[in-house]
């Protein structure tokens, strides 16, 4: 134990590494051509990146991307919250991110070896089992980063936080019961591996990218703030309060996280559409006809409905707007 300091800085190798290697990786083929306009370098880039592929189609992409953007800078964090065309993306972001860190996963980490004690696994062969769950985190993170494009971002992020949810409600009622059933001490075990799994396989990464692919060029710096802030923010939150959420709520305060799991989920299946395979521009669109859909739910009779054009970014232009009753929105 006396070595750990020393253990602690091997940190120092891979960092050293990267800091050596970064150089000579290219930058972001879209920011080479809509921010610095520079086609050559934006080729070379791709064809270091897709080494195989046809860049012909992404780079046309890139283009319409960058011609519907000809007249608009860069925004502000202030302005992307005033700007109603993204309104739906910027709620979008703001939820999958808090719900990241009050899914509870950060008070299972910080929490797992008194769950294991208080399970009946001797102290000595706790750092095993600890051991143990992080190969399966490496194991769920695996499967996600290798389903993610054949699945969709959207079935990783449902599916990942109802798992969640599940589990969290499971360690409840586990232990509550625990002390008449001795069983559902490994119940508990098992439900801390499968919100850890469930974690890891969507709701760990997903938010991550699904960020990048919701906003343009312009809007992007800004909507990664503000996800990066919340994610954080919400992270010392849960630090924070879960103790004392734990001395008053008892076995009952995994109950909060199961509700925040299952809220998320039931937010992504209404709201976010697939992004798999899909261009900026179709997103956009996307989000355009899911505010109109939810808006004439909810706020407008379908005739007086009218959605804003701002920027080029994807809204709809029509007073009134006809839905095919046997199209569906993602």
């Amino acid at each position: 134990e006396e070595y750990w300091p020393l253990f602690l800085s091997v940190v120092v190798v891979p960092t050293f590494i990267q800091l050596l290697l970064l150089p000579w990786f290219p930058e972001s083929p879209r920011y080479l051509l809509i921010e610095k306009n520079n086609v050559h370098a934006t080729i070379t880039a791709l064809k270091w990146y897709r080494a195989k592929c046809d860049i012909q189609a992404e780079i046309e992409e890139m283009q319409d991307e960058q011609r519907s953007l000809s007249s608009v800078e860069t925004l502000s964090v202030w302005n992307l919250l005033q700007d109603d065309s993204v309104r739906w993306q910027v709620l979008s972001v703001v939820v999958i991110n808090i719900g990241m860190q009050l899914s509870g996963i950060d008070a299972i980490w910080f929490y797992t070896n008194d769950i294991f004690e208080n399970a009946g696994i001797p102290a000595p062969e706790i750092q095993y089992t600890t051991a143990g769950t992080g190969i399966i985190e490496i194991i769920a993170g695996l499967i996600g980063c290798f389903t993610i494009e054949k699945l969709g971002r959207r079935h990783l992020m449902i599916g990942g936080f109802t798992m969640m949810g599940i589990c969290s409600a499971g360690i409840t009622l586990a232990l509550i019961l625990q002390v008449k059933l001795l069983f559902m001490r490994y119940v508990s075990v098992c439900c801390v591996v499968g919100i850890i799994a469930g974690f890891c396989i969507g709701p760990a990464g997903v938010p991550f990218l699904i960020t990048a692919e919701l906003f343009k060029q312009s809007h992007r710096p800004a909507a990664y703030i503000i996800g990066g802030s919340l994610n954080w923010l919400s992270n010392f939150t849960v630090g924070f309060v879960f103790p004392f959420l734990q001395m008053s709520a008892g076995s009952y305060c995994y109950l909060v996280f199961s509700t925040v799991c299952f809220s998320v989920a039931v937010y992504v299946y209404i709201v976010i559409p697939e992004t798999k395979n899909k261009t900026f521009m179709e997103i956009s669109r996307l989000f355009s006809k899911k505010e109109a859909i939810l808006e004439s739910q909810g706020l407008f009779h379908i005739d007086q409905l009218k959605l804003r054009k701002m920027n080029g970014y994807g809204g709809l232009e029509h007073a009134s707007l006809e839905f095919d009753s046997s199209s569906s929105v993602p």
